[in-house]
């Protein structure tokens, strides 16, 4: 047998002693694995997780129903409008949620064993550096803030913030939701609402221009405007103040108009000034008084 020969088979042989041992090795560092001390802790640690989720939804519903419970009853006992409870209501339930969770987040990590106290120190120091770009948050809190203890608007009420015009759905610390009448959803940065115009906050108007000519018979137009007053006004009490007959005026250009004012319930304006005018109308025609077209057109004599 030649050298060559030799040497081949020893490499052979050394391959051949690693191939066996690399298995042998796996074996002994599996086996050295305390499995009874691992499984242990799994089951220990996944009932002990497994208990504080079931103590935090059973406290966070209870803590939910006491809520409710205590808001129906001041609503009750103080008259506190619906708009205004709804409002407080969310506020406190998100801010509760906020706590429930913050102490859930601190059980599972205590229980998963990790060092709370490191990652707060970490926290404040990278609390410091991000608090240097936090103003706009800050000030998104703070302005929040006055708009609740203000009662600025409330869930319900009809706004117009800026160029946005709609109903307010939630308003939070942080941001206000609005929704457009054609579905849009805003969500508004509290710090971003400067001028606030509350539609929902006091009666409203509602204005009735009758377009004549400037040729009618205006004694019988008073009269017949009084008599549709006198049957539907008190079909409808949503109108508080009202009807105020302003009468005759020069709308310019030989334009002529008849106006009646009303005050009535926020949101019923529009309402009330469809149905008189119409009422007005179909009465004025029946009395055999013309009402003027677009464009305006003088009656053939």
């Amino acid at each position: 047998m030649n050298e060559a020969s030799i040497q081949d088979s020893s490499l052979t042989q050394d391959v051949l002693k690693e191939v066996v041992a690399s298995p042998n090795a796996l074996i002994r560092w599996w086996d050295s694995i305390d499995w009874a001390n691992i499984i242990g802790i799994l089951i220990s640690k996944g009932l002990s997780l497994f208990l504080l989720l079931l103590v935090f939804f059973i406290l966070k519903r209870a803590a939910r129903y006491l809520l409710r419970r205590t808001f129906n009853k001041q609503i009750l006992t103080k008259h506190v409008a619906q708009n205004r409870y709804t409002t407080i209501y969310k506020i406190v339930e998100n801010g509760l949620n906020y706590v429930f969770f913050f102490f859930l987040l601190y059980g599972i990590l205590s229980i998963l064993g990790v060092p709370i106290a490191t990652l707060l120190a970490g926290a404040g120091i990278a609390g410091l550096a991000i608090g240097l770009g936090a103003q706009e948050f800050i000030s998104d809190i703070v302005n929040g803030f006055f708009i609740i203890l203000e009662s600025q608007f409330d869930v319900g009420d009809h706004v117009r913030i800026g160029e946005i015009d709609g109903t307010i759905v939630s308003i939070g610390l942080r941001t206000t939701q609005v929704k457009s009448f054609d579905g849009t959803q805003h969500f508004l940065p509290n710090h971003t609402i400067t001028i606030i115009s509350n539609l929902s906050r006091n009666d409203m108007r509602a204005l009735v221009d009758i377009q004549l000519f400037p040729d009618t018979d205006f004694d019988k137009v008073s009269a017949t405007i009084q008599t549709v007053n006198d049957r539907l006004v008190p079909q409808h009490p949503e109108i508080v103040k009202g009807p105020n007959v302003i009468g005759i005026l020069d709308k310019g250009n030989g334009m002529i108009a008849y106006r009646v004012i009303f005050y009535t319930l926020n949101g019923e304006q529009y309402l009330i000034q469809n149905l008189f005018l119409k009422s007005y109308m179909n009465a004025l025609m029946a009395e055999g008084i013309q009402i003027p077209t677009h464009p305006f057109t003088f009656p053939a004599k």
